[in-house]
């Protein structure tokens, strides 16, 4: 073996000081939704835990550190080639990209610079840090903040490019502002990776095999069915529980990469789970926090208060309890990925990437639940949870798993095995208990970073409209979720100020209005590029050939669709056709939203779900 040299550096260190490549059978990026949940929440809860507004700038410098992993590279030809990194550093590459946008919001002097972790220029030509041809194009876009079809791309460019999509729904709303650049500062000068380079793929290779134990190295469930085995005396009974964690982990392992070590999570916090880490500095870990970062420890130190005492018991942890809720846990998984009737809420709550939605829906479980009880509940807290979620949207609150961890571990401990009928009874009560809901916001528009959320939101009135007129769902067309994105957010008035000039003397206070939510549609991607200029009363006789929602502002509508017309009738709903599109039938427009939402999203529906 040749020359190895190793260094710890910084993130500023890495990736100011060097150009990397991917060999061309490296370069698929596969990192999923929750892989990028937990980076993100990882580096802002370490920042988060020192961070205080009062601070100065240069108080960072005393933060805490955060170790991010090694990187191994192979340097040949004058070139660093990334052999096991590459995801990490796509991802912190996307993120100092949105990072970058963020910047942009607060004052120039106030700025963290950036741009040379991100590209650098060399002889004239400008090529990002991470340098692979075919992500060119989409990096360009994402980094000068245009929008990028991802239609008929490779795989790793399609994960790109939803990789950056969750870093824009799941940054924390609260490191904004004063406090984005001392978190600039902490991830580029506080954050550390080991950086490995081997002269020659077959050093690099051999370190890579060797530093992962050459693949038999002993995950957390490998620990963690190591020690509750070695406590069952009854070598049949340890046998039976062997083929069943096997079995179950298997399938587990079938949903995707970490997808059995999240069941183990969910299952433990939902179950177990007393206490949580105090938002404060240098506050202990709680048992919520420990399950997230080392379950097979935790059970281990808490044995004897989750009643692991005798052998009996601990045969009955892993035949009764993990056969239970990590059968429940597949369950919840396949009603996330594929609509259920009656288990809508679940597949709209997974639509919206929230990856504590099993723990929530695991916690009011009991053993001896049958299938339609279990489904009541879920019902239930699915119902409960898209309302949250939706509100806070709606508030341009943060839903990222740092921000709500607390009040879903609060509500989990609150329903913990109840029954249906206290079950909804409580979460309507927090529902109540919220000051803000839809009538809070009136200027729920769309911004730079809610398109997604926006769309989603677009998709459920318009299929609400439409299902509860009597036409078939065309919900998973409009959402276009795992699959080609045929809809986008159309907005009623087209940019153009000058035809506004009687009501919006400026135009940047009609480009404010135009957002709106009642100056928006969801329609196919063809239609804006064709009729997105049009006037309005060009443009409403196209409308009536789409979708329901679209087709209520012509007139025509209220006259041969009766299914529709009774809908109005039955629910007063004050939607009315708009043959001028102006500031009051904006208005008039964004309230008849606001009053559908209220309707789809609807506390009182949790306690008709028991009959209450």
């Amino acid at each position: 073996m040749k020359e190895i040299l190793g260094k710890a550096k910084t993130v500023r260190e890495l990736l100011s000081s060097a150009k990397y490549s991917i060999d061309y059978y490296q370069r698929e990026y596969r990192w999923e939704t929750k892989q990028i949940e937990e980076l993100i929440t990882d580096l802002t809860s370490r920042f988060l835990e020192d961070h205080d507004p009062a601070h100065s700038r240069s108080a960072v410098k005393g933060y805490g550190h955060y170790f991010l992993g090694s990187i191994i590279l192979s340097s040949k030809d004058d070139l660093r080639y990334i052999v096991d990194g590459q995801q990490r550093l796509t991802s912190l590459t996307l993120l100092l990209i949105h990072l970058n946008h963020l910047q942009k919001q607060i004052p120039e002097d106030q700025r963290v610079e950036i741009n040379n972790l991100i590209y650098s220029t060399q002889f004239g030509q400008k090529s990002f840090n991470i340098s692979v041809e075919e992500r060119e194009e989409c990096m360009n876009a994402l980094y000068s903040g245009q929008d990028f079809d991802v239609e008929g791309q490779s795989e790793a460019i399609v994960n790109i490019k939803a990789r950056y999509d969750d870093i824009e729904d799941r940054f924390p709303a609260e490191i904004s502002g004063e406090s984005l650049p001392f978190f600039v500062d902490w991830l580029i000068e506080n954050v550390h990776l080991v950086e490995i380079t081997a002269y020659s793929d077959e050093d690099a290779y051999t370190i890579f095999e060797t530093m992962n134990d050459r693949g038999l190295s002993l995950s957390p469930i490998d620990m963690l069915k190591g020690f509750l085995l070695a406590n069952i005396d009854d070598s049949t009974k340890r046998t039976n529980c062997n083929t069943l964690w096997k079995e179950r982990v298997q399938q587990l392992a079938a949903f995707g990469k970490d997808t059995d070590a999240d069941c183990f999570k969910s299952w433990l916090r939902s179950q177990h789970a007393k206490t949580i880490r105090e938002r404060k500095r240098d506050a202990a870990p709680g048992d919520f926090d420990r399950i997230g970062s080392e379950f097979h420890r935790w059970v281990r130190d808490t044995q004897e208060a989750i009643g692991l005492n005798e052998s009996e018991d601990f045969f009955r942890f892993i035949r009764n309890e993990f056969d239970f809720y990590s059968k429940r846990y597949i369950e919840i998984l396949q009603a996330g990925h594929t609509r259920q009737p009656g288990l809508e809420h679940i597949y709209y709550n997974a639509q919206a990437g929230f990856t504590l939605q099993p723990m929530l829906l695991l916690a009011p479980l009991l053993r001896t639940d049958d299938a339609e009880t279990i489904k009541k509940k879920w019902r239930l807290c699915a119902r409960y949870l898209d309302i949250v979620l939706t509100r806070r949207m709606w508030n341009y609150r943060s839903t990222d798993q740092s921000t709500m961890k607390y009040p879903i571990f609060k509500i989990m401990l609150a329903i913990r095995h109840s029954a249906p009928a206290e079950l909804a009874t409580k979460l309507k009560a927090d529902l109540d208990a919220e000051k803000e809901v839809f009538a809070t916001s009136e200027r729920f528009a769309l911004h730079g970073t809610n398109g997604r959320q926006i769309a989603r939101i677009l998709a459920r009135l318009t299929d609400y409209v439409e299902t509860a007129s009597g036409y078939a769902s065309h919900y998973e067309e409009y959402t276009g979720w795992r699959g080609k994105k045929r809809y986008e957010v159309e907005h009623i008035w087209a940019d153009k100020h000058e035809r506004h000039q009687d009501e919006f003397q400026h135009e940047a206070d009609f480009a404010a209005y135009r957002n709106r939510l009642g100056g928006l549609l969801l329609l196919p991607k063809s239609f804006n590029g064709s009729y997105g200029a049009l006037p309005y009363a060009d443009k409403v006789k196209e409308y009536f050939g789409q979708n329901l929602l679209a087709k209520s502002l012509h007139p025509n509508c209220y006259q041969h669709h009766p299914g529709f017309l009774s809908f109005v009738a039955e629910t007063g709903l004050p939607f009315k056709p708009h043959e001028t599109f102006r500031k009051d039938d904006l208005d008039a427009r964004h309230n008849l939203y606001r009053q559908l939402a209220e309707r789809v999203w609807n506390p009182t529906d949790l306690l008709a779900e028991v009959g209450a």
